[in-house]
């Protein structure tokens, strides 16, 4: 794929004032870039997991007011949404890029992923790099490693995702703006491939696919 991968002025969108203007931006700048990743990691993600994926980018539609602090490429097992369903994502902050899976709170069935997780926590707590993170909020730039928590941690983790409406999580990996500069197109596209290889578990225990 002849993909150029994002830059410094791609993450400085997020610093422009006003919806129409950042919109504008990310239209022109952002979105072509998410848009291409979405085509060639669907197969790679239809592959990993055993279930046809689809591309929504975000397109900020419901917003009136508030330009968006980030925005992204999501993936999932049906053509009209992904909110409700765990789903993977790749997408800009102003200060790194992440690469996700994802469970957020629009997911029905976040309690039986709950249970899902904590019965494979061993697998979970030994398989996730110690330099990838977890997120409990899809809507702050906030991540811890998960090489700093403890397996504690990790089933708190996951008994709030069962018993808290608004509950989420997110596990993945980030890349700070200033390191992405100094990958390639190719260095870059296999890392997100590696992290996807890594996270891809994740939604076949959480959907219980053998």
């Amino acid at each position: 794929m002849d993909f150029k991968s994002f830059n410094n002025e791609d993450f400085d969108v997020f610093q422009i004032d006003g919806l129409e203007p950042r919109m504008e931006a990310l239209k022109e700048r952002i979105r072509p870039k998410l848009e291409s990743l979405g085509q060639y990691f669907a197969p790679t993600l239809t592959t990993l997991t055993g279930d046809e994926m689809h591309i929504h980018v975000a397109k900020h539609a419901r917003r009136t007011i508030n330009p968006p602090k980030d925005t992204w490429v999501a993936f999932a097992n049906n053509p009209r949404g992904y909110k409700m369903l765990p789903h993977f994502q790749i997408g800009l902050w102003n200060t790194h890029l992440f690469i996700w899976f994802a469970v957020i709170y629009e997911a029905p069935h976040k309690p039986d992923f709950a249970v899902r997780f904590t019965k494979k926590i061993n697998k979970i707590f030994k398989e996730i790099p110690k330099d990838f993170v977890w997120s409990l909020d899809h809507m702050k730039p906030e991540s811890v490693q998960h090489g700093q928590l403890t397996k504690k941690d990790l089933q708190g983790m996951f008994e709030r995702l069962e018993n808290i409406k608004k509950a989420e999580i997110l596990c993945g990996y980030e890349i700070k703006r200033e390191d992405l500069q100094h990958l390639s197109a190719e260095e870059f596209l296999k890392q997100v491939e590696y992290v996807f290889t890594k996270v891809a578990p994740l939604y076949k225990i959480a959907l219980n696919i053998k």
